[in-house]
């Protein structure tokens, strides 16, 4: 499975980013319901930050947004993984195929992270080009437009011919 197909199952819930089980099932190749047993019968290792289930609530609005459960309705309402509840599972899940597809969970989530901060990084730039130009710009390529007529008129200004007296 693909980081980009990864990072897609990646949903935010109660202001953190999370896998469901029954993403986590497929990405393992396991069935939901060994995930869910495998990991109460390890229910230690999952305290409230690794992992939690969703309210109904929170299931009611997960299953809106996609309009059509694909689940077939389930008996039980999913759990949630943060990333260290995934790495967790690790242990508890302790195939060949969970190990890889942990590997690449852990990179799905650092890409999102360094993505997340490049993204930071960029806005504050902007902000300060904003406040150095007295500009407000809407995107970045308003912003490259903006920078490149700026240098253009410079550089024009200086090849330009010389008007006035000689020395």
């Amino acid at each position: 499975m693909e980081i980009e197909q990864i990072k897609k199952s990646i949903l935010e819930i109660r202001g953190k980013k999370v896998m469901l089980d029954m993403d986590l099932a497929i990405i393992y190749e396991v069935e939901t319901r060994v995930l869910k047993q495998a990991v109460r019968r390890n229910i230690d290792r999952f305290p409230d930050d690794f992992m939690f289930e969703l309210t109904a609530k929170e299931l009611k609005n997960l299953t809106s947004q996609f309009v059509t459960s694909s689940w077939g309705g389930q008996r039980h309402k999913p759990f949630a993984f943060t990333e260290q509840g995934i790495a967790m599972l690790s242990s508890v899940l302790k195939s060949k195929k969970a190990i890889q597809m942990n590997i690449a969970i852990m990179r799905a989530f650092v890409m999102m992270r360094q993505f997340a901060l490049t993204y930071q990084e960029l806005s504050e730039k902007l902000l300060e080009l904003e406040k150095k130009h007295n500009q407000k710009f809407e995107d970045i390529e308003q912003v490259l437009t903006y920078l490149m007529q700026k240098d253009k008129q410079q550089t024009q200004q200086i090849t330009r011919k010389q008007v006035g007296y000689k020395k």
